[in-house]
């Protein structure tokens, strides 16, 4: 967390905080060749609320962003993919960090055992249809940002 005296638009004294993180922040979107996705549910501390999101999580700076997707798919759920596109780079909320997102679309799928962090013990992982996930989004039941940011893009890339 860094803090930042500044003089404000206005001309009047203000403080910006900025939050960095040690990561960078990786998401994917896994589709098979029926349609379907996985989401994986769980408590977040800081919402103090149960949350439906797409695989996500970290990766340090120096890391291959490609390497910490392939990663978090299958700590996550068990899945390998053989297909993968970046579809998209996101600020995560620029108010308050430079947090970076990248999102990928896995296809060519295979299934395998989930390896979970310690923190993860008791994630939920569901498979659903995809337009089933676009659903909870548009209903406002899926909230994280990534998640929302990156679903909506794939549902675009679907319909072209």
């Amino acid at each position: 967390m860094e803090e930042h005296q500044i003089i404000n638009p206005g001309g009047g004294e203000g403080i910006y905080g900025k939050v960095h993180f040690k990561n960078q922040a990786v998401g994917v979107i896994p589709i098979d060749e029926e349609g379907n996705t996985w989401l994986v549910g769980q408590h977040r501390f800081t919402l103090d609320t149960f949350s439906w999101e797409i695989p996500e999580g970290g990766a340090p700076f120096g890391e291959d962003i490609l390497k910490a997707a392939k990663r978090e798919l299958q700590e996550e759920t068990g899945l390998h993919a053989s297909q993968w596109e970046q579809i998209m780079m996101m600020h995560t909320s620029n108010s308050v960090t430079d947090e970076v997102a990248y999102i990928y679309l896995a296809k060519e799928l295979s299934a395998g055992e989930s390896n979970l962090e310690e923190t993860e013990s008791d994630l939920e992982v569901k498979k659903l249809p995809f337009s089933e996930a676009l659903n909870m989004v548009l209903a406002g039941d899926i909230t994280d940002s990534m998640s929302v940011a990156g679903i909506l893009k794939v549902s675009r890339l679907m319909a072209l």
